[in-house]
């Protein structure tokens, strides 16, 4: 029956009255045509059977699913929500959880983080079923996403041209003799012009030559499997003599594989047939075959859901010959209950990269990558914006200087549902003329742009009860301490609370962790890569970093953990990659690099006074938010020495800290202002934070490579309690300003 003929015959028995009958024996068929995989054409009866029964939630549910089967996440969301509002997840628990992931899906992220949260609530009674895990893990993703959606790269991203992409999916695989080779659910006997949905249509292998940039009409590649059966996902061997691939039964949408392997010679494949039951385990999905090289060995990567547990996890296997593997091994780091998909290993860059629903992420699969380091694989990257988007990203490859994956995203090709079906997506760098000894200028927005980075403590952290100004640990020692107290201050925050109360606050003290502790830390990392990377270009650069303390201890006793804090910070530094740091903090770098690193320990001096600070009331005092977030370091800026269009003012100690005073004393101290630039500065305005600062300067102009003296002095008759006071240096020619600071206590 032709398509077109069979929508005239839907939109004729649409407009007659159904008997209930004749309802259900639609509805069984569109049941039929759901299992079969044919989406659309089970919507239409799925959408007749709710014109004549609009109150059926069964079918309302149905028709959800479908939706969603069919990738139109905005239908699906709508559907989803009737669904929740009329059973409340009781009968389909999984309800509310669908709509929070279509809208996700629909860019929607604050939306579907209040509705994760309620999703979260709703299956608390069982904290190990898969709806509990899934909302909970959507509740840091959606945080995630709503706090790295601004932060988009600015890459031109390009969907490659119709003699590649169609109306129906695309998914790229490799490039080999300049031949782009892809596959596609395509239709040989219709339209390139209609979406195809049916399973009579099986997914192929085609082929683009590449010739001046240009993508070049696609082939069937139509010599490697004699039968007639979906086969996809392709790479070689290193050497380009074995092809690997996939060949699919169809179980409804859900393909059941095999890889194979074929001999690749003169453009023909020979000899095709499945690889062993040590790689396609018996009655497992085994698919989506990546050829790498780990310890110079070659291997196989793969994807397959042999373990019980969860979806398709990945795999690789050393390749010792022919048809020949060892050493099957699961990547657990990677692997989560979900699907995780598309391997592709870059073997120069010691990175797998590949596509998983878990993570966090943009929408429903994100391309991740995970880097390979001294014989292990390290905890899983999310490749940004705009490579993901909050539909589909897979299929991830690289090709000299040319990156290709799929996407369904919108913009690409459809005719109806605009994120029905994938295409394939390309980037190519933008090529910019070479300008002497610039990059260290223009690469510096994007460290500021990562600022500031805030690190969180626990409660008189590190070495509790101490005087000292200087710890041995290392800020990620500190981190790991404090994270493993999570279940305690949940306890302790909640603890005599009513259940409503009680979750509440939990939630809190929950979110607090994701959003602020763990976050520092993924801060911390991004930023301390990109500042060494500027110091590897032989970057001067000057860290200007704040500490601060909540106000449960003495005033003097806070400055001094502050202190502390900022040594931790101090200790990552010098322990990171093995002490790479040290020669541009000792300034003794062969290319000339150099680090500063400014400190301003404020104490509880700028901490919110209305925070307790009793003892006796550790719940409010140390395990609420407002405690918890006072605790903290911030690296604040970040800027070059040694540039002329750089702020030249280099202050060692910008902050004094007077402790406790009585009302009415003078205080006083002395600030040294040294000029790192090659010109002399002439400082333009000293501004007083109030008409109870006073200064003197020793001199308005300063020589390149000397100093002047700052005395600045406050008069504390009118202050109570905590104050701080400041002045203010600008120089001609510069926005940025040096601020020096007294900290006091009046009584």
């Amino acid at each position: 029956m032709s398509r077109l003929y069979l929508i005239s015959f839907i939109l004729l028995f649409s407009t007659i009255s159904f008997s209930q009958k004749s309802v259900k024996k639609y509805v069984k068929f569109a049941h039929e045509q759901y299992r079969k995989g044919d989406y659309y054409y089970a919507l239409e009866y799925y959408k007749l059977a709710l014109e004549t029964d609009s109150t059926n939630l069964d079918y309302l549910w149905k028709y959800a699913e479908t939706l969603r089967a069919y990738k139109d996440y905005r239908e699906a969301e709508k559907y989803y929500l009737k669904v929740f509002q009329r059973e409340q997840a009781k009968k389909y628990p999984s309800s509310i959880l669908y709509y929070a992931l279509m809208q996700k899906q629909n860019k929607n992220y604050q939306n579907a983080l209040n509705t994760f949260q309620k999703a979260q609530k709703i299956y608390e009674n069982n904290k190990s079923s898969y709806l509990y895990l899934k909302s909970s893990r959507e509740i840091e993703s959606c945080t995630w996403a709503i706090k790295n959606l601004p932060d988009s790269l600015n890459i031109n991203v390009l969907i490659l041209p119709e003699t590649v992409n169609s109306y129906n999916a695309e998914f790229p695989h490799t490039i080999k003799d300049n031949k782009l080779i892809f596959s596609s659910l395509k239709a040989d006997s219709i339209s390139s012009k209609e979406e195809v949905y049916s399973r009579e249509y099986k997914t192929k292998i085609y082929t683009s030559d590449i010739k001046d940039g240009n993508f070049l009409e696609n082939k069937l590649l139509d010599s490697i499997i004699p039968f007639n059966k979906s086969r996809g996902n392709g790479s070689f061997s290193t050497d380009g003599n074995t092809y690997y691939f996939s060949v699919c039964e169809d179980e409804s949408f859900n393909y059941k594989c095999q890889i194979w392997s074929a001999q690749y010679a003169n453009g023909r494949y020979l000899n095709a047939k499945p690889l062993g039951p040590e790689i396609n385990h018996p009655k497992s999905n085994t698919t989506m075959p990546s050829v790498g090289i780990l310890n110079g060995k070659e291997v196989l990567f793969f994807s397959s859901d042999k373990s019980e547990n969860s979806g398709l996890d990945i795999y690789f296997a050393n390749i010792d010959g022919e048809s020949k593997f060892s050493n099957i091994t699961p990547i657990e780091l990677l692997n989560t209950l979900d699907n995780e998909i598309t391997p592709w290993f870059d073997s120069q860059q010691n990175k797998l990269f590949f596509s998983s629903t878990w993570l966090d992420g943009f929408g429903g699969h994100d391309i991740f990558f995970s880097e390979y380091k001294n014989g292990t694989f390290l905890a899983p990257v999310n490749i940004g914006w705009p490579f993901n988007s909050p539909a589909n990203d897979q299929y991830f490859f690289s090709h000299q200087d040319t990156t290709y994956w799929a996407s369904n995203r919108i913009g690409s090709a459809s005719i109806k549902n605009p994120t029905c079906c994938s295409d394939i997506f390309s980037t190519i760098p933008e090529i910019l003329p070479d300008i002497t000894d610039t990059t260290i200028i223009t690469s510096i927005p994007k460290l500021r742009e990562r600022l500031p980075v805030r690190l969180y403590f626990h409660n008189d952290q590190p070495n509790a009860w101490s005087w000292d100004t200087v710890t041995k640990l290392n800020y990620l020692e500190t981190y790991t301490a404090y994270r493993n107290l999570l279940p305690r201050y949940k306890l302790e925050y909640s603890k005599g609370l009513e259940l409503d109360k009680k979750n509440e606050s939990e939630k809190i003290i929950e979110d607090f962790f994701v959003e602020k502790v763990d976050k520092g830390v993924a801060d911390l990392s991004l930023f301390t890569e990109m500042l060494l990377e500027e110091l590897n270009k032989g970057g001067k650069l000057k860290l200007s970093l704040r500490g601060f303390a909540s106000p449960l201890a003495p005033t003097d006793y806070n400055v001094n953990l502050t202190k502390r804090r900022i040594s931790s910070f101090m200790n990552y530094l010098k322990g990171y990659q093995n002490g790479i740091f040290i020669p541009y903090l000792n300034k003794k770098a062969n290319n000339g690099g150099e680090i500063t690193v400014e400190f301003s320990p404020f104490g509880e001096y700028s901490a919110d006074q209305t925070t307790s600070d009793n003892p006796k009331d550790l719940q409010k005092s140390v395990y609420s938010k407002a405690a918890a977030i006072e605790r903290r370091i911030e690296i604040e800026s970040v800027s070059l020495l040694s540039f002329e269009d750089q702020f030249p003012l280099l202050a060692p100690k910008s902050v004094f800290n007077a402790s406790q005073i009585k009302k009415g004393q003078r205080v006083g101290s002395y600030f040294l202002i040294e000029n790192t630039s090659k010109k002399t500065v002439q400082i333009k305005d000293l501004i007083k934070s109030s008409k109870y600062v006073s200064y003197e300067i020793e001199s308005m102009s300063i020589e390149p490579g000397k100093s002047t003296l700052v005395k600045m002095f406050v008069e504390t008759k009118s202050f109570n309690g905590l104050s701080s006071e400041s002045i203010k240096i600008s120089v001609d020619g510069f926005k940025e300003e040096q601020i020096l600071t007294i900290n006091f206590e009046a009584k």
